[in-house]
């Protein structure tokens, strides 16, 4: 018997099996009770210190967190001065990320909504030569065409919402969400399955967080073969930039750690494979 062979088959078998968890609610029977409870949030005096030294600041909590700005949109929706604002910021956000044969309409949309001065959700905060380009140049579905509006709206809500967002029980959700994100994670909290890549410095596994159920890529980095090949500035530099870096086109980083043989990205699994594969199949 192929020793070898058996234990690959075990192992695309378990793979296999809990990648049901992804994207489906198989992965709350995935979910380890004891590492679940370590999620939970703190009560607000246990982080109340935190208020005065969490970065709040606009930019960092309001936009490029996400769940800062998830809490912040939250607190929009929920007043009413606000509402046409918020509305606009996730519109402008939706037609970013839209197909180019649905564009024009949602920029219909959108110019019959917040640039028409008679209508009830027109954007008064918007200059009038901002709201004169995107009605003269809708039609011709550039990517920008919102960038200036978008601009003028991210100053108008620093202006007018943030101090309210921070008076406001959103707020102390966000300090409890950092709170916890402050928490160390270790290796214990993960589950490795099968190899999905090697590299010079070390291995890809998949693996699956016990107190979600969801699956992840760790990136181990072999400590030895770091030093050896004087790899370790490199290494931080990544995890750095993966740390910042919120884009659609990277995979993101959810947690690092180390241990005493590797320092550990965990990143977000891709189900297409690997880049170079289609590169080959096109060349």
């Amino acid at each position: 018997m192929d020793i070898g062979g058996l234990e690959t088959v075990v192992a695309n078998s378990a793979y296999v099996s809990a990648r049901g968890s992804i994207d489906s609610a198989a992965a709350a029977t995935m979910r380890d009770k004891k590492y679940r409870t370590k999620l939970n949030l703190p009560h607000i005096r246990q982080c109340e210190h935190m208020k005065t030294t969490v970065d709040s600041s606009f930019d960092s909590m309001c936009v490029r967190q996400s769940i800062g700005k998830r809490l912040f949109q939250q607190y929009l929706e929920s007043e009413p001065a606000h509402k046409n604002s918020v509305d606009l910021w996730k519109d402008v956000e939706d037609y970013n990320v839209a197909q180019e044969n649905d564009r024009a309409k949602k920029a219909q949309k959108m110019v019959n909504k917040y640039y028409e001065s008679s209508s009830k959700n027109f954007c008064d905060f918007l200059g009038d030569k901002t709201v004169s380009r995107v009605k003269e140049d809708y039609k011709n579905i550039r990517g920008d065409l919102f960038k200036e509006s978008e601009k003028q709206l991210l100053v108008q809500l620093e202006a007018k919402a943030l101090n309210g967002f921070k008076d406001s029980m959103y707020f102390l959700r966000y300090v409890q969400f950092k709170w916890l994100e402050s928490q160390p994670v270790a290796e214990d909290w993960f589950m490795d399955f099968r190899v999905l890549g090697k590299g010079g410095f070390g291995e890809v596994h998949a693996c699956q967080m016990k107190a979600t159920g969801k699956m992840y890529a760790n990136k181990k980095l072999n400590k030895k073969r770091l030093k050896k090949r004087k790899g370790y500035d490199g290494a931080i530099i990544e995890k750095r930039i993966l740390a910042k870096v919120h884009s659609r086109f990277i995979v993101t980083l959810a947690y690092a750690f180390q241990t005493k043989i590797d320092l550990c990205l965990v990143m977000t699994i891709m189900n297409g494979g690997d880049l170079r594969c289609y590169l080959y199949l096109f060349v």
